[in-house]
């Protein structure tokens, strides 16, 4: 059991996560669906990962399934703070960890794991292992996650906003005691059943609430100085979840991103370069190339007001995706 003793200026500042994190939901996931409740639960993402058949994946799944544990806690830099705003921004994050933060994270998770000659090499941060690490997440991200990451952003958009409602109706007390069945607030204590034990204080920065389908059977929370305290509780698995997606015409004609960032766009609402970006988990730059590819082909418009690169479909991109023009 963790006991997190909040302070007044933690309690000032909770706030909900803006967004899903690409490489921490990444490794979640691939931990979490190794266990037979998430599995059984998310069937859609188990396809994926069972349809495909690519040496380079089956290569990343035997790197993540050795270097991380069948479950229970994972290294505390795994899930960084930093590089929110794509896959590689995240990957960088992780790679900019120092040895040391490394060596003292992977000791304390992996106390009990069995040494082996490529998890010594993972807790003195070589630094063939961590790309080994990098080249494995980006691979099992984009095999198995990355066809469902728009409804992933959307699905987590809504349970922020479910929970948006739960906090006006019942207050500050209601929010923290429902948010799942391990974790009880008692004012001014948090007891979470996490895969950690002890009795910490509150950094003062702050508590960030991630609700995540993908995040195992038990909370996850990182404390770390200065930092404002995160936790990642799970939640229900969505629809986005549960089915296999269908044979997608348009992914194959422009390519399952470009794909994601011409629907983003069908979607209501102004659409800039960093909407894009954070919608479809991709990078700035990566974003502008494909926005400055769909324009090419006569797909979207761009104006541009102040600073802003703002987005919309023109009528052959409404056409193709099959929705109203714009007005």
């Amino acid at each position: 059991m963790l006991r997190l003793r909040l302070r007044s200026a933690d309690l000032r500042r909770i706030r909900f996560a803006d967004r899903l994190h690409p490489v921490g939901t990444a490794l979640l996931a691939s931990q979490a669906l190794r266990g037979p409740t998430v599995a059984a639960n998310a069937p859609a993402l188990v396809d994926r990962a069972d349809g495909v058949t690519s040496g380079d994946f089956r290569a990343a799944t035997a790197a993540l399934a050795h270097l991380l544990p069948a479950r229970g806690r994972l290294p505390d830099f795994l899930t960084p703070f930093d590089g929110l705003e794509s896959l590689e921004a995240g990957l960088d994050a992780i790679r900019a960890v120092p040895a040391r933060r490394i060596r003292a994270d992977v000791t304390a998770a992996y106390a009990e794991l069995p040494a082996t000659s490529l998890r010594r090499r993972f807790a003195a941060a070589d630094p063939e292992v961590f790309d080994l690490l990098v080249r494995a997440t980006r691979t099992w991200f984009e095999a198995v996650l990355a066809p469902h990451w728009a409804q992933l952003v959307l699905a987590h958009q809504r349970q922020v906003e479910t929970a948006a409602q739960q906090y006006a109706s019942t207050g500050l007390d209601g929010l923290l005691d429902g948010l799942h069945p391990l974790i009880r607030w008692r004012a001014p204590v948090l007891d979470v059943e996490t895969w950690w034990s002890g009795d910490l204080p509150g950094t003062g920065q702050g508590l960030i609430l991630v609700p995540s389908p993908l995040a195992g059977m038990r909370p996850r929370v990182l404390v770390e100085p200065d930092r404002p305290v995160l936790l990642v509780y799970p939640v229900a698995v969505g629809s986005a979840l549960i089915a296999a997606p269908q044979v997608d015409p348009l992914a194959r004609l422009l390519g399952r991103t470009r794909a994601a960032v011409l629907r983003r766009l069908g979607e209501p609402g102004g659409h800039t370069t960093t909407t894009l970006a954070r919608a479809t988990g991709i990078s700035l730059a990566s974003a502008s190339e494909h926005a400055t590819a769909l324009r090419g082909a006569g797909l979207l418009s761009t104006d541009r007001t102040g600073g802003a690169a703002r987005h919309r479909l023109t009528p052959l991109g409404a056409h193709l995706l099959g929705v109203p023009p714009a007005a």
